[in-house]
């Protein structure tokens, strides 16, 4: 391999000297054609979907989580008394999110509860609707405690 000639060094030394220079001026605002005036920001609807839609995704993604991080068979199989327990319970600014609760039956035979919201844009990478949501006694992870109180409203 070659090493760089002087005069290739020189002349990056002063482009760089003179685009440094350059930048060392005052800041001005930006002009109309930087503001981004087509960015309006979000448009919330409060389109979100019922609670039972959510339960399918919950009894997937807890599969997912205990036999994936914490090497246990547990499953959800079945859900009973799903129930609303707020709708946007915020300022109407606020992302819309309705929150839910219900009884959860485990492959345990145990009945926990479990807590979960689901958000208006809160899927993958802002599409569709994303749901959150914590069993009561296994949040191994701590994210929700205690007894999942963050993933109430």
């Amino acid at each position: 391999m070659r090493a760089p000639c002087l005069k290739s060094l020189r002349f990056a030394a002063v482009l760089g000297l003179m685009f440094g220079a350059l930048s060392l001026g005052e800041a001005r605002a930006a002009n109309p054609l930087e503001l981004n005036f087509w960015l309006s920001g979000p448009r919330y609807d409060g389109a979100v979907a019922d609670c039972d839609k959510a339960l399918p995704t919950i009894a997937t993604q807890f599969w997912e989580k205990e036999s994936s991080f914490w090497n246990s068979s547990l499953k959800i199989t079945g859900f009973s008394a799903v129930h609303e327990v707020a709708f946007r319970p915020w300022q109407s600014d606020n992302i819309p999110r309705r929150y839910c609760t219900g009884d959860a039956m485990l492959t345990d035979g145990k009945v926990r509860k479990v807590h979960f919201s689901i958000i208006e844009d809160g899927g993958f990478a802002g599409y569709g609707n994303g749901v959150e949501w914590c069993v009561v006694g296994l949040d191994r992870n701590w994210a929700y405690n205690p007894a999942c109180r963050a993933a109430r409203p």
